[in-house]
């Protein structure tokens, strides 16, 4: 089926800044994450605990979370694992930022918690950019089709609105 102009222009149509969960204990390291996703179409919101981190995750849609591992209180690994026992959380691509051993164990148990991704601190700014940069493509692609589906649905129901009395008869038998 295809797409209406009016339909299409809707698709090109700008969507909300996506934002991105940076948290990191150490100040220093947000800001440096802060300067390395400037050039990228997001809005970086940086907190210093898991406890902060999920309040923020309560409170807006994220796009991806760059998560330390290693923190004081709760660390990293438990605030994916309780982002995936929540229903609004459980899909939010979370990308662990480390500078802990890079052992298997480690890897495995990031992975396990619910990871997308490892990467190793110090960071290489072009891998990170790039690696934000898609999961900011993947989340626009995502959005724009839960528009098009609630613009469908919409649709629909306006559709059966007006004629429902009629879509629901069944059609006459047709002569041969």
């Amino acid at each position: 089926m295809n797409d209406t102009p009016a339909q299409a222009d809707q698709d090109d149509e700008p969507l909300a800044r996506a934002s991105v969960l940076l948290v990191d204990d150490t100040p220093e390291n947000l800001v440096a994450m802060e300067v390395v996703l400037e050039e990228l179409d997001c809005d970086p919101v940086s907190v210093t605990s898991g406890n902060a981190a999920l309040g923020q995750l309560l409170k807006r849609e994220f796009a991806l979370v760059l998560l330390d591992v290693q923190m004081p209180g709760m660390d990293g690994f438990e605030v994916a694992e309780l982002m995936r026992n929540y229903p609004r959380t459980k899909n939010v691509p979370i990308i662990f930022v480390t500078a802990i051993s890079k052992e298997d164990r480690y890897v495995r148990r990031g992975y396990q918690a619910g990871a997308v991704d490892y990467l190793f601190k110090p960071l290489d700014p072009t891998i990170l950019r790039a690696k934000v940069r898609f999961f900011l493509e993947l989340d626009q692609q995502k959005r724009r089709l839960e528009s098009k589906l609630a613009r469908s649905r919409a649709s629909r129901e306006a559709l059966f609105a007006a004629y429902g009395d009629m879509l629901e008869q069944p059609l006459p038998p047709t002569e041969h």
